[in-house]
């Protein structure tokens, strides 16, 4: 009932910009917005990537929209979601970092799992918005936003469909015991949780999201992809693998987490790879039933790379985050700044690249612009169809707004040029005098946060520090000593 009142609320009192421009371009266009799994910045060809071949993925790139400047909601999964779900910043958002409910059990072997915390009833998703639309909605893959039939459960926001992980400890396997379909626990056979099996799950996500398409074709969709993979474990089918190895050089490391592959670059590659393929055979679904030129296509991640050889992950050997300073779980360029691919022929211009400040909570205004549906006034996010379309003056951020009470307690602001950032908050006193020390740089000229520009320019950091205490509100859920 909550929830019933909020969209209908959201309808009175929630503004448009520019919808009707956008229902001008497409009567409703079909939205396919497909997220992978910690996939760093230059982790795909048309990034720069020298090892791992993404040709369908760089064909989104070669027929759309690159942009350069786009940040994930959060440095890891779950927080990230939710500010792609709900159009808010980490200031704002219920979500603020990873994190399960008290009660809830993680048993691997009897199929439980914790599922993280759920986000509140009254939470109005992207999903429920593009619903309200009049779109079919489904999403499969990795949920991470609540436990099953809990308030945050796909179900209960906004998706018709949904299928796959809903906790993201369950999603640490790509050979489950059984996937979520449709709130039910669908068995996998052949499958125990070890290196491999006989039942891929991310065939599955492709697999549902291609009958989704089928079923839907006469009426407008919006199809949620977020894929669980690269995330650890390294695990892939062999015919997948083929294409590496024994071709990528592996290297003698001791292991640690996750499980152990033989061949883990290898793996890795393989795994993007197979996910390339599986793009491949969406985009071709969708030129062959006509929907091409009505079809809005998006690829991005949900925060940087892994850390530390991982699982046998090898974010060095990939040069997975680029130039750029820290892996997932840093506030540091790294760790925030993703790719962002957009093609929708005829109306995003080809081999076109944008420059743009963008985030995760961008990400719900700009959807609901083109599909004409509401826009919730309490969200922080800006459309950006002005820049997709290339017909407007787009507005721009004054600032984009991170904390993140993990891997030492975190704070950075994007203003501008400027990357303002503050490290191991946690094990400072706050009552102390320069307690919480902030880093500045100008990523115009230094985009791998190389020199601290602090003591130059004091007005600058002044303006940044005023932001880290105004752009935020306490969270209760996830406390942050020192700033609450």
């Amino acid at each position: 009932m909550l929830r019933i009142i909020a969209v209908a609320l959201c309808t009175l009192v929630c503004i448009i910009p520019g919808a009707s421009s956008a229902r001008e371009v497409g009567d409703r266009p079909n939205i396919i917005y497909i997220v992978a799994d910690d996939l760093g910045y230059k982790e795909l060809g048309c990034y720069g990537q020298k090892y791992i071949k993404t040709p369908n993925i760089d064909r989104i790139a070669a027929e759309g929209m690159r942009f350069t400047q786009h940040y994930s909601g959060q440095a890891v999964c779950a927080p990230s979601r939710d500010a792609l779900m709900t159009g808010k910043h980490m200031g704002h958002a219920y979500i603020r970092n990873n994190g399960n409910p008290k009660g809830r059990i993680s048993d691997a072997k009897n199929q439980l799992f914790p599922g993280q915390f759920p986000i509140p009833d009254e939470s109005i998703t992207l999903a429920e918005l593009l619903k309200a639309r009049g779109y079919a909605t489904a999403g499969y893959g990795k949920w991470g936003l609540g436990y099953e039939e809990s308030s945050g459960d796909p179900l209960n926001q906004g998706f018709d469909d949904f299928g796959g992980f809903l906790c993201q400890v369950h999603a640490h396997n790509h050979y489950p015991r059984f996937l979520w379909k449709s709130g039910k626990q669908l068995p996998m056979p052949g499958n125990d949780r070890t290196l491999n099996g006989k039942e891929y799950s991310q065939d599955y996500f492709t697999q549902w999201g291609l009958e989704f398409i089928e079923e839907h074709k006469d009426q407008p969709f919006f199809l949620y992809l977020p894929i669980a993979i690269p995330h650890l474990s390294i695990q892939v089918p062999e015919e997948s693998l083929a294409q590496y190895k024994d071709i990528i050089p592996e290297e003698d490391h001791k292991h640690h987490g996750y499980l152990k592959h033989p061949y883990p670059r290898a793996g890795y590659a393989a795994m993007i790879s197979h996910v390339d393929r599986d793009v491949g055979k969406i985009m071709d679904l969708v030129e062959q039933l006509g929907l091409d030129e009505n079809t809005i296509i998006m690829f991005s991640s949900d925060n940087g790379p892994t850390y530390n050889r991982l699982g046998g992950s090898d974010s060095e050997f990939f040069e997975s985050a680029g130039e750029f300073k820290g892996l997932k779980g840093s506030l540091y360029e790294g760790g925030i700044r993703v790719p962002l691919l957009a093609r929708w022929p005829k109306q995003i211009k080809a081999q076109s690249e944008s420059h743009l400040v963008s985030a995760f909570w961008d990400i719900l205004p700009t959807l609901t612009e083109l599909a004409g549906a509401d826009t919730p006034e309490d969200i922080d996010g800006i459309s950006f169809a002005p820049t997709l379309l290339g017909k407007r003056k787009q507005v721009k951020h004054e600032y984009l707004y991170w904390e993140f009470s993990a891997y030492g307690g975190q704070q950075a602001v994007r203003m501008g040029k400027w990357k303002g950032i503050r490290q191991n908050m946690l094990k400072r006193k706050p009552l102390r005098a320069n307690a919480h020390i902030t880093e500045l740089y100008n990523l115009e000229k230094d985009p791998g946060e190389t020199t601290n520009l602090a003591e130059k320019h004091p007005k600058v950091l002044q303006e940044i520090e005023s932001i880290m205490v105004e752009a935020r509100v306490p969270s209760k859920v996830f406390p942050f000593p020192g700033l609450d």
